[in-house]
C-alpha cells in the first residue's frame, strides 16, 4: 500500500480513470453533505493564509494491468465524495462558458476548457475511457449528461441532478476565483492498494469513518465482492446481488439489514439471538466457514432464495392469492416469524414436500398460536427466539407434522393454549385495550365468509356506553347492580362491535341505536345480525354473544391438533441424535459393575427390535417411545430406574423398592417409580423380569 497527502487536483490531473465498483451503493450524498463541503472551500478558498483542508481519504486499487495509456482503478472509498468534487467543478466549468459566452471576463488561472481537461475528460479516451470518474447505474448516465452538456436520460439520477443543480446556484452567486481557489486547496490522503498484497475490503472497514454511514448489508456486499477480480463481480453483482437488492423496493434500507441477520439465524443457529449491530461480524464468520466447502456462487444463490422468501412474506409479494392474504393476516399479529417462515418456503419451493394448502394451514396454525398466547396474556417478549427454535425443528420431508410437533413440545411458558384457557380469556378479560381488538373482530366478521366486508372504514362500538354516567334508560335496562355489570362488560369481547356510526350512536339508548337511521337494524355486518334482533341490553345477553363469539373464535383460531404416537416418535428421534454425541464404551463402570452391566445389555437389547440404547454423560436409557428403564453405574453394582408404578408391579423376588422413598438418585436422567440394585449376576434374571414389565407397559 501506498499513501500520500495530495491536492485533489493532482489526483484528477493525468491520464486516468476511477472506476466505481458494480457492487458500491449508487451516489447518496444530499444537499446537507454538500452544503457542508461548499462551506469548507469557501472559507478556505477565503483565506489566504490556509493553505490546505483536508476532506478525508480516497482508496483504489488498479482495476486491470495498468500499462494501458489510460490507467483505470477501482474506488474503494471515497466515490461520495470524490463525485460531489466532479459536479462542483462541473457546475464551475459551465458557468465559466456561461461568463465567456456572453462576453464576461474571465478571472480564473484557468479556462473552462482547461479544467475539463484536467479534471472531467480524458480528451484521448474513447467510449467509457473518456471519463475521470465512472459510476454505476443511472448515476453515470446522468453524470455524462452534465460532462457532455446534454439532455438528462430518462432514467435520471435524482441525487446527481439535484447536487448538481443545487451546487450550480451556488457558484452562479459566488466569486468563481475563491471557489476554484478553495477546490485547488482540497487535500486528501491518497491510498493505492498493491493488488495481491493488501486487503482492500480491511482498509475499506478502517478508512469509512466519514461520509453517510453504511448499513450492514453494504458491508457485507463489498466484504463478499470486493475479493473477486472484475469480471466476477459483476457477473455475481448483476445475476444475483442486484436482483435481491431490487426485491426490496424502497424497503431495502429499513429491512435488508434485518433479512440478513434472519438468514444468519437459520444458517448459524446460535443459541442465544444475534445482535443487529453484529451482523456483519457475523456473516463473515459464515461467509469464511462456507467458503471452505462451498463455491461463492452457491453461498449467494442461497441468499438469493431466502431473500426471495423474505420478501414474499415481509413485503406481501407471494404471488399465490390464499398464501398472501394468510401472510397479511399473520403479519398483523408479529414481525419476528420469517425464519420459521423461510423454512418452510425451503420445503415448499425447494423440496416440494409442502403443498400449498399445508404451507397455508402452517401459517394459520401460526397465527393460532401467536393470538391464542396473546388474549390469554401469556408472555410474547421472546417469539423471535420461540420462531427461530421452531424454525430449527422443521424437518425438509416432513414440514407440517414437524411443525405441529414442534409446537406441541413447548414447555409450559412457550405452550399453545389450550381451548378452555383461550374461551375463557376471550369471555372475561378486557379485549377492547388490546391492540389486537381491530384485528379479532375484523377476523370474527369475515370469517367463513364468501363476501368479505371491508372493515377498515369501521371503528369499534360499545353497545352499552363507555360513559359511566350512563342514561337512566341504560340503568334501568342492567338493574339495580347496572354499576357493577358496567365496570365488568364493558370492554369484554360481548358488548363490542364494529359501525361505521360510532360518532352518531354515542351514549344514546338501546332501542336508540337500533332503530336511528344507520343503526343496528339496518347494519349488514355479521357481527351485529345478534344485537339487533334484541330487545334489551344487560349482563345476560352479553354472557350470550360472548359465549356464541367465543365458539366461533375456536373454530376461526383452531387449537393444536397432533397424534400423541406421532410426538412420542419425534422425542426418540431427538432423544437419538443426542445420545449419538456419546459413547457407551466410555461411561464410567469399576470392573464389577461393567461385568454386570455386559450381562444385563444384550438382554435388554433382545426385548424387540424397538428399544433404542441411548446413552448419556453417566448413564444409559432405554426407550421404545417413552422410557423403560434406566442403568446408572454404582461403586461394584448396577442400579436400574423402572417407568413402572410401583403398587403395581409382579414383584416375586421382593427386591424391587418404591423410588417415591427417595428424594432423588445421583446422575439419574429420568424419573420412574421402581429401583431394583443388580448386586451380582445372580440378581439379572429378576432384574429383567421387572425391565419386561416396564417394556411391555411401554410398547402398549
Amino acid at each position: 500500500m501506498n499513501a500520500q497527502d495530495l491536492p485533489i487536483t493532482q489526483l484528477l490531473d493525468g491520464a486516468r480513470q476511477f472506476i466505481v465498483p458494480i457492487f458500491q451503493r449508487d451516489y447518496s450524498w444530499g444537499t446537507k453533505q454538500c452544503q457542508q463541503l461548499w462551506e469548507d472551500i469557501i472559507r478556505v478558498g477565503l483565506d489566504e493564509t490556509s493553505q490546505s483542508h483536508f476532506i478525508g481519504s480516497v482508496v483504489y486499487i488498479a482495476a486491470e494491468e495498468n500499462n494501458a495509456a489510460i490507467t483505470r482503478w477501482l474506488l474503494i472509498d471515497g466515490q461520495q465524495r470524490l463525485t460531489t468534487i466532479i459536479l462542483l467543478l462541473t457546475a464551475l466549468r459551465d458557468r465559466m462558458r456561461e461568463i465567456d459566452n456572453a462576453g464576461g471576463v474571465n478571472e480564473n488561472p484557468l479556462t473552462p476548457d482547461e479544467i475539463e481537461d484536467y479534471y472531467l475528460i480524458n480528451r484521448h479516451g474513447r467510449n467509457e475511457r473518456r471519463y475521470k470518474l465512472h459510476l454505476r447505474r443511472s448515476d453515470q448516465d446522468t453524470l455524462v449528461a452534465f460532462l457532455d452538456a446534454r439532455a438528462l436520460p430518462l432514467n435520471t439520477s435524482s441525487a446527481i441532478k439535484e447536487n448538481y443543480d443545487f451546487l450550480r446556484n451556488l457558484v452562479d452567486t459566488s466569486d468563481l476565483r475563491s471557489v476554484f481557489a478553495g477546490i485547488a486547496k482540497l487535500v486528501l490522503v491518497d491510498v493505492c492498494l498493491i493488488r495481491g498484497q493488501d486487503d482492500p475490503q480491511m482498509i475499506f472497514e478502517s478508512l469509512n469513518s466519514t461520509g453517510l454511514d453504511l448499513t450492514q448489508a453494504d458491508l457485507i456486499r463489498n466484504f463478499v465482492l470486493m475479493r473477486l477480480d472484475e469480471q466476477e463481480q459483476t457477473e455475481l453483482y448483476e445475476a444475483i446481488w442486484q436482483p435481491l437488492e431490487a426485491s426490496f423496493g424502497q424497503r431495502y434500507r429499513t429491512d435488508f439489514d434485518k433479512f440478513i441477520k434472519d438468514f444468519l439465524t437459520l444458517q448459524i443457529r446460535p443459541n442465544t439471538p444475534l445482535r443487529s449491530n453484529e451482523t456483519y461480524r457475523d456473516f463473515q464468520r459464515f461467509y469464511i466457514e462456507s467458503c471452505r466447502t462451498h463455491e461463492v456462487q452457491t453461498i449467494l444463490e442461497k441468499l438469493k432464495r431466502h431473500g426471495q422468501f423474505y420478501v414474499a412474506f415481509n413485503l406481501l409479494h407471494e404471488s399465490n392469492p390464499r398464501l398472501k392474504l394468510a401472510f397479511s393476516r399473520f403479519r398483523n399479529l408479529i414481525e419476528v416469524a420469517s425464519p420459521v417462515v423461510m423454512s418452510l418456503y425451503e420445503c415448499y419451493q425447494i423440496n416440494q414436500t409442502l403443498s400449498i394448502a399445508e404451507f397455508v394451514e402452517a401459517i394459520e396454525i401460526l397465527e393460532s398460536y401467536v393470538f391464542r398466547r396473546s388474549i390469554c396474556e401469556m408472555q410474547t417478549r421472546s417469539l423471535g427466539q420461540i420462531f427461530s427454535a421452531l424454525a430449527y425443528r422443521i424437518e425438509s420431508n416432513t414440514p407440517l407434522e414437524s411443525l405441529k410437533v414442534a409446537l406441541s413440545r413447548q414447555g409450559r411458558q412457550r405452550r399453545y393454549p389450550s381451548d378452555s384457557e383461550f374461551r375463557f380469556a376471550l369471555e372475561t378479560r378486557d379485549v377492547y385495550n388490546t391492540r389486537l381488538c381491530s384485528y379479532l373482530l375484523e377476523r370474527l366478521e369475515n370469517f367463513d365468509n364468501q363476501e368479505p366486508s371491508d372493515t377498515s372504514r369501521y371503528s369499534i362500538e360499545h353497545v352499552m356506553p363507555q360513559n359511566e354516567n350512563l342514561r337512566a334508560e341504560w340503568q334501568m335496562m342492567l338493574g339495580p347492580d347496572w354499576q357493577l355489570v358496567h365496570q365488568t362488560w364493558l370492554h369484554r369481547l360481548g358488548n363490542l362491535t364494529l359501525t361505521g356510526y360510532n360518532a352518531t350512536y354515542s351514549d344514546r339508548s338501546f332501542e336508540e341505536k337500533l332503530n336511528i337511521t344507520g343503526g343496528f337494524r339496518d347494519s349488514t355486518l355479521r357481527l351485529n345480525r345478534f344485537i339487533r334482533e334484541q330487545e334489551y341490553w344487560n349482563a345476560g345477553v352479553m354472557e350470550v354473544r360472548s359465549h356464541s363469539l367465543a365458539d366461533k373464535a375456536l373454530r376461526l383460531w383452531k387449537t393444536l391438533e397432533v397424534e400423541p404416537g406421532v410426538v412420542r416418535q419425534y422425542e426418540l428421534i431427538d432423544h437419538r441424535r443426542q445420545a449419538a454425541a456419546f459413547d457407551i464404551n466410555l461411561i464410567e463402570f469399576d470392573t464389577a459393575a461393567r461385568n454386570l452391566f455386559e450381562i444385563l445389555r444384550p438382554r435388554i437389547l433382545n426385548l424387540g427390535p424397538d428399544v433404542a440404547e441411548l446413552p448419556n454423560r453417566r448413564t444409559i436409557v432405554y426407550r421404545v417411545y417413552d422410557f423403560f428403564v434406566e442403568v446408572l453405574p454404582r461403586a461394584g453394582r448396577v442400579s436400574l430406574i423402572l417407568n413402572l408404578d410401583f403398587s403395581t408391579i409382579d414383584n416375586p423376588t421382593n427386591r424391587a423398592e418404591d423410588a417415591s422413598n427417595y428424594a432423588f438418585f445421583f446422575h439419574a436422567a429420568e424419573r420412574g417409580g421402581v429401583i431394583f440394585s443388580i448386586n451380582s449376576p445372580a440378581d439379572i434374571d429378576g432384574a429383567l423380569h421387572l425391565i419386561r414389565q416396564a417394556y411391555v407397559q411401554a410398547v402398549e
